[in-house]
């Protein structure tokens, strides 16, 4: 003869070893965390941060022309950029590191006349200059600085070296926010433009942008 106390145990033993087997299996899995890119240089502070638009998590995850768009401080590479067609010639997929001069750079570089020549005219010198800030490949600054050169599209070998919390470009630009993520990129904000032409600006007439 069966014990009824014994059978209703065997259903609640079953459910508890069920219900401990699953705990189990959920803890077993590692938990998730997304950690936001961590950008660094002294121009950082002054970008957008947090949940503002443009901040670093949010570039993260857009392709690189339009993370560009995003930079308030790179509106006039940006245009660049867009006039050009520069980043058109790197095959479809393909990583790029980007050194980046600001507005304030663009402006202490050229003259107002000879930027709006450069842009509406001789695209073709504008490529070149463009290049000259492109790297194949995705390469954060402390690579950079550990690589201590770098070779970038238009064919110039760059130095680069640690200078405190940020790295010194040819001993002619600094970094001044460096690690943005975009999409297949990293761009770093340098504070001057590298490449071959002349600079046009002074005193009296320094806005590119």
């Amino acid at each position: 003869m069966s014990n009824p106390s014994r059978a209703l145990r065997l259903p609640a033993l079953a459910l508890l070893l069920t219900t401990v087997a699953c705990t189990a299996t959920t803890d077993a899995r590692p938990p998730t965390t997304t950690s936001a890119p961590q950008v660094t240089g002294p121009l950082c502070a002054a970008l957008p941060t947090g949940t503002e638009p443009g901040n670093p998590n949010f570039l993260a995850g857009q392709p690189v022309d339009q993370a560009l768009r995003w930079i308030p401080t790179l509106t006039t590479f940006e245009a660049a950029l867009r006039t050009s067609g520069a980043l058109t010639d790197l095959p479809t997929g393909t990583d790029v590191t980007i050194l980046a001069p600001s507005d304030d750079a663009f402006a202490a570089k050229f003259s107002e006349d000879n930027w709006d020549d450069l842009m509406a005219r001789h695209t073709d010198q504008l490529r070149t200059l463009l290049k000259a800030h492109l790297i194949t490949g995705t390469h954060s600054i402390e690579d950079l600085t550990t690589a201590g050169t770098t070779t970038t599209l238009d064919g110039t070998t760059v130095t680069i070296t640690r200078t405190g919390p940020t790295a010194r470009l040819d001993d002619r630009a600094d970094a001044v926010c460096a690690n943005y993520q975009a999409t297949n990129a990293r761009i770093h904000i340098i504070n001057a433009v590298l490449g071959s032409l002349p600079t046009t600006a002074d005193s009296t007439d320094q806005r590119a942008h």
